[in-house]
């Protein structure tokens, strides 16, 4: 046998794996459940503690069956050792053809299992998130559960909503902690280093094209965010293609006119 036969060999064999694996899977019990009833299984305090589950399974779960990046920062168990990863294993039942990958400042790489990779370092560390979207490629939802202080927040948002392929989905949880100074928010509802402030900053570059201003730029997440769902403690991002265009000059011509005849007269 040839090595390029050996090669087609490999692959339908890989292929027949997948297949069985997959056929496996989909007879599984936890194939039958919602979120909310696996992360009762699985322990997970997306349900109970918080009310996340019902929101995820809104916005989820078109991706059910799709083969893509699911990458979350923060594993969890920090009360005592080995702990954590139950929002992981959430994760995995519920995209059955998945790769799941966590992300955490200490060593959780006993939650490793196949489809599951616990990841050591920094939610910050771009040189880490590149790291795993040359493994893995681009994810196709980020959730971050990690150390929900705004500063931290506001950073993994800005290495990795540009990693994030178009269609897809960024979730940032426990953000009430925008409100709460020990935890670096702020009591002052327009502070603009918190969490929240650059939600509602998102909000209005939605609306990007609609601005008077002829000198602003637009900038990245203007561009490619495409829209913007709050729920208490929690808010799904989308991304896709925000350049639909605007009518701001035929319905503002007056307006524009004046700022033509007042730079005429200032020139």
């Amino acid at each position: 046998m040839t090595g390029r036969h050996r090669s087609v060999v490999r692959r339908a064999a890989g292929r027949v794996r997948r297949t069985l694996r997959d056929a496996k899977a989909a007879r599984h019990p936890y194939r039958r459940m919602d979120l909310t009833q696996l992360a009762q299984e699985f322990g997970s305090d997306k349900w109970g503690t918080h009310r996340y589950t019902p929101h995820y399974q809104r916005h989820f779960a078109h991706l059910r069956d799709r083969e893509m990046l699911v990458l979350e920062l923060g594993i969890g168990g920090y009360a005592r050792e080995a702990q954590g990863g139950s929002s992981l294993k959430m994760w995995k039942w519920f995209f059955p053809r998945a790769q799941i990958v966590g992300v955490d400042i200490q060593d959780k790489s006993f939650v490793n299992e196949p489809r599951i990779h616990a990841f050591r370092g920094s939610q910050t560390n771009r040189a880490l998130m590149r790291r795993i979207v040359k493994r893995y490629g681009a994810p196709t939802i980020v959730i971050d559960d990690g150390s929900h202080r705004p500063p931290h927040v506001i950073k993994s948002f800005a290495v990795l909503f540009p990693m994030l392929e178009d269609g897809g989905l960024y979730v940032i949880e426990d953000i009430q902690t925008s409100y709460w100074p020990d935890w670096k928010g702020s009591l002052d509802l327009d502070d603009p280093n918190t969490s929240m402030a650059m939600v509602k900053r998102l909000l209005d570059g939605l609306n990007h094209e609609e601005f008077l201003d002829e000198s602003y730029r637009a900038t990245y997440t203007d561009r490619h965010v495409v829209a913007v769902h709050c729920y208490h403690n929690l808010v799904v991002i989308e991304k896709g293609d925000n350049r639909e265009g605007t009518n701001k000059r035929q319905v503002n011509r007056r307006w524009y006119q004046q700022m033509a005849q007042a730079a005429g007269r200032t020139g």
